[in-house]
């Protein structure tokens, strides 16, 4: 194992790894009392070299290396000859996007592949290490403070392991994807994890997070620019939310819409600090804005959803019965193949969805859709849900 503290020998390791199939990555952060996530740690690993029978790994420092640049990891990053190997890659690539500018590519997440390969829903790196590297893996150290310094052996061998078994799992998923032709499948999923868009979080689109009571125009305006203002105040601070003003207090202040401070005053869930000073102004010029803008102006919920199909409960349920035994025949995670969101849309009518497409179609959806029809039908055999051909009227 390698400690890197300085550029110098960053850019040696990085240079080892531009040429080498693969590398796996992992970091340590911490995103407890920020808005953005602090990069404390980068692990890295290198497949064997020849005439050897491990390959290199090294544990990135940026606290320590305090003045180390992390570009030459950047360009590694952007290296088109290397795949950067992750497990459930999102938070890492989102931390390499905001702090580097730089989106990973190509990608390889083996959260995916696994969910693809038959290993269930969500498959956790522990489970894969056991079941795949036929190891174990060593809990004292997860709840580890990464900013702090310095650390123990312990939390180092905590840390790189994280990536030393990944390059046996990767090898592994990338077999079996290619022995099963089920490799595009997860380039379809990873094309979600590559695109920057999935990293940015525009003020203008939080209160779309936000679940609403009331589809009332003028009230989910007020949701609307209270959700804008606690966002680009969170980010410019680099604060949580949370810290600004909860969801269940943000829901209250639109309802009552505050004139003044003192009408604001009477919100009941409203932490101490945002009832004063910039957050307090921010909250009510933010109703103001709100209470201003003109009916055209207003927000409105989603027409198509609203006036048309509605969702047939009892197809949904049918559905939801064939993803199951789709899912238990192939191996691949239902979570993977529709969302409960997929299958009331499928049961409403709408045929716009992306479980009726690609290899889902294949998987799900051809069969989905015949059973809409009523052309197909479900039958328990024992511990199983066979689909039959129903036989045509007349």
């Amino acid at each position: 194992m390698e400690m890197i503290t300085t550029t110098e020998a960053l850019a040696a390791f990085c240079a080892r790894a531009m040429a080498a199939p693969y590398v796996t990555i992992d970091t340590e952060f911490l995103r407890e009392r920020t808005y953005w996530s602090k990069l404390c740690l980068v692990q890295m690993a290198l497949p064997a070299e020849d005439g050897t029978t491990d390959g290199p790994a090294a544990l990135v420092d940026p606290i320590a290396g305090e003045g180390m640049s992390l570009e030459p990891l950047y360009a590694l990053l952007a290296h088109p000859g290397t795949v950067k190997v992750f497990h459930a890659a999102r938070q890492d690539i989102e931390i390499f996007f905001v702090e580097g500018g730089v989106m990973p590519a190509p990608i390889f997440d083996t959260q995916v592949a696994a969910m693809v390969c038959g290993f269930g829903e969500q498959a956790a790196y522990e489970t894969l290490v056991r079941r795949i590297a036929k190891a174990s893996l060593d809990k004292t150290s997860r709840f580890t403070d990464w900013s702090r310094r310095p650390l123990t052996r312990a939390q180092l061998d905590y840390a790189l392991a994280d990536v030393t078994h990944l390059r046996v799992i990767y090898e592994h998923l990338a077999a079996r994807l290619g022995s099963t032709g089920r490799a595009d499948w997860v380039a379809d999923e990873l094309a979600t994890l590559g695109d920057p868009a999935t990293y940015r979080t525009l003020p203008d689109e939080a209160w779309l997070r936000i679940r609403t009571r009331s589809g009332a125009p003028r009230f989910l305006a007020t949701v609307r620019e209270l959700a804008k203002f606690r966002e680009s105040y969170a980010q410019s601070r680099n604060i949580p939310r949370t810290r600004v003003i909860k969801d269940d207090a943000l829901l209250e202040v639109a309802s009552l819409k505050p004139a003044t401070l003192e009408d604001l005053s009477r919100a009941r869930l409203l932490l101490r600090e945002a009832r004063r000073g910039e957050v307090a102004e921010g909250l009510l010029a933010a109703v103001r804005i709100a209470q201003a803008l003109p009916a055209e102006a207003l927000p409105r919920a989603d027409e198509a959803e609203r006036d048309g199909p509605q969702v047939n409960p009892a197809l949904a349920d049918l559905l939801r019965v064939l993803l199951k035994a789709r899912s238990d025949e192939s191996g691949v995670a239902a979570r993977l193949i529709a969302s409960a969101a997929d299958l009331d849309a499928i049961a409403a009518g709408r045929r716009d969805v992306a479980a009726l497409a690609g290899w889902r179609a294949e998987v799900f959806g051809a069969d989905a859709l015949r059973l809409c029809k009523g052309e197909v039908g479900l039958a328990a055999r024992g511990q199983t849900v066979r689909v039959f051909a129903v036989a045509p009227p007349g």
